[in-house]
């Protein structure tokens, strides 16, 4: 009896699609809402959809692309366990809700990747990891820590904790607030819908689709609308919020469709979606961020050598640092002057000053030994810094 023989598999062009799309960016962050994780009727995550989505994921990281990934999820996934008469949760419930959610959210995630042979970790932020500059910097450094060793970061909001005065609201806006601050090229919303309307294409037939943004003007804004699913927090308004914030921080946002599979790959090959363009990269948008402090809170002396350094591009370490004026904490602006009139640069400082104090004029193999504990090997690094020539 002779073998049926096996239908050939399609090889899809995928490296060539995605090369070319992604040609641009190099970090790239991806937010998944909960309405495309989390099965609206069982309450289940969607194993099939996120198994194709890892493998995207896997193919962007084939061509050396840096991805960050921001996760709902944890509330929906959780909120079965809550026994309320409500079916929406109060403040309380929602936080437990997100405590139970949290634990099976971060095992699919784990157990998704880990079959395309990927490592990534969890790290949940609240509103003042981002804004409390000592903060930023802490999670900024994780990050960079993480991605350096090819780890992906998977982000959530911290539920458990935060209030309704004080949480992000939607994971759009986090999702945003976490390019600016990891100085992304690129921000993905997957979403219910394939991008910009004039008007809400779920109620109106005629409705517009608006490929590209270059501007967020009221008119823009006025066509917003809100989401439509059960456990989404946030809609297109939340969506041009995002967007007004990654386009002060340089980064490129793009809306499209991610309730099929391979969300990304079809991106890639064209679907229909909504591109939020934008003028300066991550690193100049951060430069200004900086330059445009306006508390100063204290200011180091260097010596020639650490000038000379600055100028060419440099970090700051502590060798080259001669003196320390001012009371200034971790995360604070501070200047740096050549010599005690000329100012050279302003950045935001690893260290305390009590702190910089014990480590100015040695190397950093001698930072342990001086605080007893190891510090960063940059007191500013050259992300965080401004020089005085630079523009403003």
């Amino acid at each position: 009896m002779s073998k049926v023989p096996k239908t050939p598999k399609i090889k899809l062009d995928t490296d060539i699609d995605l090369n070319k799309f992604f040609s641009s960016y190099k970090r790239i962050i991806i937010k998944v809402g909960s309405s495309l994780l989390v099965d609206k009727k069982t309450r289940k995550i969607r194993s099939d959809w996120l198994a194709a989505f890892s493998k995207d994921v896997s193919s962007l990281l084939k061509i050396n692309k840096e991805i960050i990934i921001v996760s709902s999820g944890a509330i929906a996934l959780g909120r079965n366990s809550i026994n309320s008469p409500e079916n929406i949760l109060n403040l309380q419930e929602n936080q437990a809700a997100a405590s139970v959610g949290q634990i099976e959210l971060a095992y699919s995630w784990k157990d998704a990747l880990e079959k395309e042979k990927i490592k990534c970790a969890q790290i949940l932020l609240s509103p003042d990891d981002t804004e409390t500059r000592r903060r930023h910097l802490n999670a900024r450094a994780t990050i960079a820590t993480l991605i350096k060793s090819k780890i992906v970061p998977v982000i959530n909001e911290n539920d458990t904790v935060t209030t309704s005065e004080i949480k992000f609201g939607d994971n759009d806006r986090l999702a945003a607030r976490v390019a600016q601050m990891s100085s992304s090229d690129l921000l993905i919303l997957l979403s219910d819908i394939d991008g910009l309307y004039d008007k809400n294409p779920h109620q109106y037939e005629n409705s517009k689709h608006i490929p590209v943004v270059s501007e967020i003007t009221d008119k823009i804004i006025n066509m917003a609308g809100s989401s439509h699913y059960e456990h989404a927090s946030g809609g297109m308004i939340t969506k041009l919020e995002a967007a007004k914030i990654t386009r002060l921080s340089g980064c490129t946002l793009i809306i499209c469709n991610g309730e099929n599979e391979h969300s990304i790959l079809k991106l890639s090959q064209g679907c229909k979606h909504t591109i939020f363009i934008v003028n300066d990269t991550p690193l100049t948008a951060r430069k200004k961020w900086i330059a445009a402090g306006l508390n100063i809170s204290g200011s180091l002396i260097v010596d020639k050598g650490a000038t000379e350094a600055l100028k060419k591009g440099s970090s700051l370490l502590p060798a080259g640092v001669i003196k320390v004026r001012g009371i200034f904490e971790k995360g604070d602006l501070i200047d740096i002057y050549s010599d005690y009139k000329t100012k050279i640069a302003s950045g935001l400082t690893s260290y305390n000053s009590k702190e910089v104090e014990l480590i100015m004029g040695k190397k950093t193999k001698d930072i342990y030994q001086s605080l007893g504990y190891s510090g960063r090997d940059e007191l500013i690094h050259r992300d965080d810094l401004v020089l005085k020539t630079s523009s403003k």
